[in-house]
């Protein structure tokens, strides 16, 4: 619990990926890939209780062996491509009920500590905002972005104020969602049906080298360095 509110995290992990096929039980340091994110939910102490929300029947197996608890099998209709996590999350929480807060881990994110859980879900009470999410600093500065015409010309993805130069040192901070911890009071969650909404949400910040998502085999190679 936190704040006196109970709390349910979901591990989302369905069968099929393009990018990295199989990669939720792809092998990680000496452990399918699943395996991190169990483990460091499993040792956060603000989760009552931690499901998995997957339709194939290895990656549930493999769960279940980690202790990982896996109540149902999702439904085809949700296990596609097209298919929104909010669907994903909100079906897990309906098969799941009486909890306050829900958790979004995904197996993507290896690195993710359960101090990295906890201290989400602790800036979220403390601002007594209706949602918290991890974030990192942001590789490029949306400053530093541009578009180009079809003749070539160059004009910026975001106007920068006049009165800041263009020296790195000189912007203000800007930070990208990493897609290791998402939390959201549900009954929120449920009516704004998004993870992140401008001027509520707020951020927990996590080191670069922890915030590596795992989308391709090269992304797998970085998280093992990262890991090192």
């Amino acid at each position: 619990m936190i704040g006196g509110r109970s709390v349910l995290a979901v591990i989302t992990a369905r069968g099929g990926s393009k990018g990295l096929p199989r990669k939720n039980l792809a092998p990680f340091r000496g452990a399918p890939l699943i395996a991190w994110t169990i483990r460091a939910a499993q040792a956060a102490p603000a989760i009552d209780r931690l499901i998995l929300s997957s339709d194939d029947a290895e990656i549930i197996g493999t769960a279940r062996s980690l202790g990982c608890e896996a109540p149902f099998r999702r439904a085809p209709e949700l296990a596609g491509d097209t298919a929104a996590s909010i669907d994903v999350l909100l079906d897990a929480a309906d098969r799941v009920p009486g909890y306050d807060i829900v958790v979004l881990l995904q197996p993507t994110s290896p690195l993710r500590t359960a101090d990295d859980i906890e201290h989400t879900l602790a800036v979220m009470a403390e601002s007594q905002a209706p949602g918290a999410v991890s974030v990192s600093e942001a590789p490029c500065h949306p400053y530093l972005i541009f578009q180009r015409d079809p003749a070539g010309r160059l004009s910026p993805f975001v106007e920068k104020p006049a009165d800041l130069g263009w020296r790195r040192q000189d912007l203000p901070p800007a930070y990208r969602v990493n897609g290791a911890v998402y939390a959201a009071d549900l009954a929120w969650l449920r009516a704004e049906r998004t993870l992140c909404k401008a001027g509520e949400t707020v951020a927990y910040e996590m080191p670069v080298e922890r915030s590596i998502d795992i989308d391709t085999l090269e992304d797998l190679r970085a998280a093992e360095r990262a890991a090192d």
